[in-house]
């Protein structure tokens, strides 16, 4: 059976502080945290496993990781956490990045033999600044997209399984709700491999809205029976009577109409819980005994109605410094680096750490790494960020962009910050910058092969230059439609290939207009062969009227690509070489015509690279 945190000679509470508003022991939740140790056992000896740990907001998800990760730490094994934050839906890899970092920072010794197991090209595609110099992100002869994309899984875990290797682990990945689909695909493929490997793998998420490729990637795992699922319900008025009893340390139960109020307010949601006996304690109810409660008790000061209401009470008693880092913290994100936040805060690094302390001691901030913190829960940085006004969130996404230019601009982690300069330029209406940003993040998703994230950032970029006043250009309408012709999106890819094309035709650049007939055909050709050649004859009659080259254009010689990776006009290349190859191999393996170049006529076999750049 497992014990209770109190078993392990834990210090107890004593005082009404906000430390003390958690419970010392574990309550309501001795199944689901024997069957983690059951779980933790078989992969002791060998037997890889997989946990879902699913629930709502707040309902303590997180604590049990915690009560999780002590039983690990007791049975020998060591943790390992990556974490999903909610701008990360459209960052690839993003939580394995998480747990690539805090694998080598809690085992330096075995530092030199994960970067082996990865090998240069998945450390240059997925933490650049670690990969030696000269490392091209992609080799120089590509493989089909499915075949890169399983090149770089295959990598990431024999990395990840070479950390095993050293002893048990305990992988933890939180918020797999803010997920993106590349990660989820990446934990599929993992979870098939962990049979034999000394692993417990540990995924949590919430699971009253569930996001289509984490509804899918969970009907993998239970549809390939490779994982177990636990799910968390709120506290019965019983189990609250316990919680409140363990941490007001009562020897008596509280009373009845104290407990029924508490409960018709908070529902038996944890977090909510806290937060409004947070309020009560603030506002003078610490003058009696927890003990001595009743319901007249919430009803004499203004008790928050909801989670968000609670929190915002709990940051005004906070000193204006300290409100002032929460703030700059929240428009940052869930999670935030201290260097970003000491620019923003304009603090030296002592009064920051003792902000940051106050904040850590008020349970409003965790501390992730020496360089890393987040909020302990994602609705207090909503509620934080909801106070602000609309004119102050403009200003503080400028800076906090043009803060993020200047720390990391030039260097090799420059490109993981991308997106997230797309992100706060347009929350700043800077659309100039955040079309830029966004176009490079979804050409580095192309890269990283994660067709949903880069049509997202594309979605921005057009969202940007629709700002603008100017249309989105073929060429970015091409790579988005790329990106949904891989997803399988056919009404959105046809969309964007026609508005390219007619966009081309309007400006007069007539070897765009060549390569959407051509994209059109392709994509048309796994559903219907008439519509297929009638865009295909089209694109073969301009390319034989030698119309097919821009404007000012010089032919190219016979059968070459109008641009190679890596030169002015394939800035986007990586991207190009994705869904190019995905055409490529379909169009290999399907009947009917095989259309080549030969320079006489026939339409120029698409190559990587094959587009205009972006930008």
């Amino acid at each position: 059976m497992v014990r209770g945190l109190s078993a392990y000679n834990l210090p107890m509470p004593h005082t009404l502080t906000d430390a003390a508003l958690v419970s010392p022991v574990l309550i309501g939740r001795a199944q689901p945290l024997n069957m983690l140790a059951q779980r933790m056992e078989q992969a002791r000896a060998g037997r890889g496993q997989t946990v879902l740990l699913a629930g709502e907001a707040g309902i303590g998800k997180t604590r049990l990781v915690a009560e999780a990760a002590r039983l690990a730490a007791h049975s020998g094994l060591v943790r390992l956490d990556g974490h999903c934050f909610e701008p990360d839906h459209a960052v690839p890899f993003a939580p394995l990045l998480d747990l690539l970092q805090t694998c080598m920072a809690a085992a330096p010794d075995q530092d030199a033999g994960l970067r082996r197991a990865l090998g240069p090209a998945a450390l240059a595609a997925l933490l650049p600044e670690l990969a030696p110099a000269g490392t091209p992100a992609a080799p120089a002869e590509p493989l089909p997209v499915e075949l890169e994309k399983r090149r770089l899984f295959l990598a990431l875990a024999q990395g990840l399984l070479a950390a095993e290797r050293a002893g048990p682990r305990l992988i933890v990945i939180e918020d797999l709700h803010w997920s993106d689909e590349t990660s989820l695909a990446f934990l599929l493929f993992f979870a098939r491999r962990l049979a034999s490997e000394p692993v417990l793998l540990l995924l949590t998420y919430r699971n009253d809205d569930l996001p289509l490729p984490l509804a899918q990637f969970l009907a993998g795992l239970d549809r390939q029976r490779l994982a177990t699922e636990l799910t968390l319900d709120r506290l019965r008025p019983a189990e609250l009577d316990e919680w409140l009893r363990a941490v007001f340390h009562l020897a008596q139960p509280a009373r009845p109409d104290f407990l029924a109020a508490l409960y018709r307010l908070t529902e038996g949601n944890l977090f909510f819980i806290e937060e409004v006996l947070r309020s009560l304690v603030a506002a003078g109810g610490a003058d009696h005994e927890p003990g001595a409660w009743d319901a007249a008790s919430l009803e004499a000061v203004q008790i928050p109605r909801s989670v968000r209401v609670a929190v915002q009470q709990r940051a005004q008693r906070l000193s204006p410094a300290q409100r002032a880092v929460l703030e700059w913290a929240a428009v940052t994100g869930r999670r935030f680096d201290f260097a970003l936040l000491r620019a923003l805060a304009g603090a030296s690094e002592a009064e920051l750490l003792q902000q940051i302390k106050a904040l850590v001691a008020a349970q409003l901030v965790v501390e992730v790494s020496a360089d890393l913190f987040a909020f302990r829960h994602a609705l207090t940085r909503e509620a934080i960020y909801a106070t602000l006004l609309k004119r102050e969130l403009a200003r503080d996404h400028l800076a906090v962009a043009e803060t993020l230019e200047r720390l990391y601009a030039g260097t090799p982690q420059f490109e993981r910050f991308l997106g997230d300069l797309a992100y706060h330029y347009q929350q700043a209406g800077q659309w100039d910058k955040a079309r830029q940003y966004a176009v490079l993040a979804g050409e580095r998703a192309q890269r990283l092969f994660a067709p949903r994230e880069a049509s997202e950032h594309f979605t921005r970029a057009a969202q940007a230059a629709q700002a603008l006043g100017q249309p989105a250009g073929t060429t970015l309408r091409r790579a988005r439609g790329q990106a949904y012709e891989t997803l399988g999106d056919f009404e959105r890819a046809e969309a964007d290939y026609e508005t390219g094309g007619r966009e081309a035709q309007e400006a007069g650049d007539r070897r765009a207009v060549w390569q959407a007939q051509l994209d059109l055909g392709l994509l048309w050709a796994a559903r219907a062969y008439d519509r297929a050649g009638e865009h295909l004859e089209a694109a073969l009659a301009l390319a034989r009227a030698g119309r097919c080259h821009g404007r000012g254009a010089q032919p190219e010689p016979p059968g070459q690509p109008a641009a190679q990776p890596g030169s002015p006009a394939g800035s986007a290349g990586a991207s190009s070489r994705s869904a190019g190859h995905v055409r490529g191999g379909r169009r290999a393996g399907r009947p009917g015509r095989d259309v080549r170049s030969d320079g006489h006529g026939q339409l120029p076999e698409r190559q990587p690279g094959d587009r205009d750049g972006i930008l």
